[in-house]
């Protein structure tokens, strides 16, 4: 196990130097638990697929980072054995800020990067430092904009400055999922188009959704229907946005303009032949984008969109105590050494917490630093002990990955995956 002179360090995280030189070729019966693993060559060639997935559809591919937060992660989200990308998807400054300090705009892997959230008024001076910084490398910065005011935000930043900016923005649609953005055909999203269209600082790219309600699909034919219905949506947007530069008398046009769709269910989805069921002629570019679907997850299997050996990410926990007939039935009961801050509280259709990796124990409850396994019935010889390790599969990779300050990463082409090969040490903070 990693110790520095103390065995925690309480001012600051090792590198990530000190991390691989203590980690790298260790088994991963020597790690301290609970510990996040990703399995490097599943997560290549998840990315490799979306790149397909992206091709088959004809369209451009926008990778969001916000699950890893890494890297290294994404140089395998930009550039994969199926095709590349130059843009992404963040969820925090922090984020962006990370992508600039790795290298990442300078050495060209990614150029177009989208804050993935509504501007707001203490973002602003963050965004416009940001975007000076990228733009020394050719790279842009854009943004998401749902509400006037944001524009005013926006125009009061470049008042101050000698030459200002037009800004780069992807209007936020909302599709009926109601958690973020307008809804085309409405007075809001009128007013909303007409602020951006006769501000001196603000340049429309495109129409932007996400279809998280797709989260809930069972079958392909679920999640194809989602997509269309995002597609739709942001294609009504820019229908509607055409005809009001029309009668402001402001130039708008269709082939500049991009429809930016997807979530990691209705990407998965994409095909040539979801792409064939779409009747309407399209007022602009299409674009995928999706952030999941590298690691991967308990919510998406149950999509039934990917299988279990897709799955590029577990978290390996120690048997702490055990409890004979203490469950439902007489069944028995088992404490591990990881809860809620190691797999978060998601729930999903599978009803429980994770799932033990060829077992069947669930993680039935939890609580803050420790969960709870069991099962309903006893099935084959799966007994556990104190001191035994298992490999748990959870809801929600996002926030899962979020707990932890760095993550083992594993291959099983080395020692058939069952040592160290490197060590991810993923982006803290907003």
């Amino acid at each position: 196990m990693y110790q520095t002179e103390t065995p925690y360090d309480l001012v600051t995280l090792p590198s990530r130097t000190e991390l691989a030189r203590h980690f790298v070729g260790k088994g991963l019966d020597e790690l301290r638990t609970p510990a996040m693993i990703i399995n490097r060559k599943v997560f290549a060639e998840n990315c490799a697929a979306m790149h397909t997935k992206a091709k088959e559809w004809g369209t451009a591919f926008r990778a969001h980072l916000k699950t890893h937060k890494t890297v290294e992660g994404t140089r395998l989200q930009m550039i994969s054995s199926a095709d590349r990308t130059n843009a992404v998807v963040v969820s925090t400054l922090m984020e962006a800020w990370e992508v600039v300090q790795g290298g990442l705009i300078k050495d060209g892997t990614v150029k177009d990067l989208l804050y993935g959230l509504p501007v707001a008024p203490n973002k602003v001076t963050d965004l416009s430092l940001l975007w000076d910084e990228v733009a020394r490398d050719g790279g842009i910065i854009r943004l998401l904009i749902d509400h006037p005011d944001q524009i005013k935000f926006l125009e009061d930043c470049e008042s101050k400055r000698q030459a200002p900016r037009k800004w780069s923005v992807f209007v936020k649609i909302d599709g009926g999922q109601k958690r973020a953005g307008v809804e085309p055909g409405t007075i809001t999203f009128e007013i909303l188009v007409k602020a951006l269209l006769t501000s001196p600082v603000i340049s429309i790219h495109g129409f932007y959704a996400h279809a998280g309600n797709a989260y809930a699909s069972t079958s392909f034919d679920q999640a194809s229907s989602f997509l269309s219905a995002e597609v739709n949506s942001v294609n009504a947007g820019a229908d509607s946005a055409l005809k009001i530069a029309s009668s402001l008398g402001v130039e708008l046009d269709s082939r500049s303009l991009v429809l930016s769709v997807g979530s990691t269910p209705t990407a998965h989805a994409a095909s040539a032949e979801t792409k064939a069921r779409l009747s309407s002629l399209l007022n602009g570019s299409l674009e995928l984008h999706a952030g999941n679907y590298p690691m991967l997850d308990l919510q998406q299997e149950h999509t039934n969109l990917i299988d279990r050996s897709k799955v590029a990410q577990r978290v390996r926990v120690t048997v702490v105590s055990y409890y004979p007939g203490r469950g439902t039935n007489g069944t028995d009961e088992v404490l591990v050494d990881g809860g809620a801050i190691a797999f978060s509280k998601d729930t999903g259709p599978s009803g429980s917490f994770g799932d033990v990796i060829g077992t069947s124990w669930k993680l039935g409850r939890i609580s803050q630093e420790h969960g709870t396994l069991t099962r309903e019935g006893s099935v084959g010889n799966e007994e556990l002990k104190i001191g035994d390790e298992v490999e748990i599969i959870g809801q929600h990779a996002c926030l899962i990955a979020a707990a932890y300050p760095w993550y083992y990463i594993v291959d099983p082409e080395v020692n058939e995956g069952k040592e160290v090969v490197d060590i991810w040490v993923p982006w803290k903070g907003w």
